[in-house]
């Protein structure tokens, strides 16, 4: 399946995968502090951003789509970053491919993600008021408006249908009875102030994957890695550090 995807910077292949109605675009402040000690590999998943498609229904799908990504580009042996929607493509990987995943880093995500009806259901009837729905609950109460603005910018970018199959994935998501068998290196980020896949849901991760770490970051929502990017990115360098 053909993907746009950017390589930044040398060393060990680290590849970021975006959550529902986003774009490589949002790993921004990622690809900027981490390209000069490794390679920063940025994919966007089918029909979002640069890439061609309508979407995936699934988060098996959309696995694999990014498998083939990875094993198309040269590099051997990847970290692999998710958010949300993409931090259960990580979890997917590293279950069903975990001889090409050295390791996962897991920003607000959850091993199950129900999403809200009137979610499901506004992004196709309503998708800007929707959206802004959203939006008002993927920060924290501090989180500046330009901050906000651009989440909701970068989402408004991708097609309704698009971003349903997004939330579809997501909604149909469940591996609560197998996440603990998971056996790669894993670090879980998560904002304190995360409404949308709450605190509780990267407890139960630390819980049940062997050898992992949590780390909470203050006053930051469910876009944490753009509210407070320079704790992710730290986070993000020492995890990968301590694994070589």
């Amino acid at each position: 399946m053909d993907m746009h995807i950017e390589r930044h910077g040398a060393g060990q292949a680290i590849l970021f995968i975006h959550g529902s109605g986003c774009s490589s675009a949002i790993w921004h402040w990622q690809k900027e502090y981490l390209q000069t000690s490794m390679e920063v590999v940025l994919i966007d998943l089918p029909g979002h951003g640069r890439s061609p498609g309508d979407g995936c229904g699934s988060v098996e799908e959309y696995g694999d789509a990014a498998y083939g990504a990875m094993m198309g580009s040269g590099s051997t042996g990847y970290y692999v970053a998710g958010h949300s929607l993409g931090g259960a493509i990580a979890m997917f990987l590293a279950l069903s491919h975990p001889d090409a995943v050295k390791g996962i880093i897991l920003i607000g995500t959850g091993a199950r993600l129900r999403v809200l009806p009137r979610i499901l259901e506004g992004i196709l009837k309503e998708k800007e008021r929707t959206l802004q729905d959203i939006n008002a609950l993927s920060f924290s109460k501090s989180a500046p408006a330009a901050t906000r603005e651009e989440a909701l910018k970068e989402m408004a970018a991708s097609r309704p249908e698009v971003i349903h199959k997004d939330f579809t994935a997501c909604d149909r998501f469940d591996i609560m009875d197998s996440v603990g068998s998971i056996r790669v290196p894993a670090l879980i980020l998560c904002g304190e102030d995360d409404t949308l896949t709450p605190v509780r849901y990267s407890l139960f991760l630390k819980e049940k994957i062997a050898g992992s770490e949590l780390t909470f970051i203050k006053h930051a929502g469910h876009m944490v890695m753009i509210e407070k990017p320079d704790e992710v990115n730290k986070a993000i360098e020492a995890f990968i550090k301590d694994c070589l």
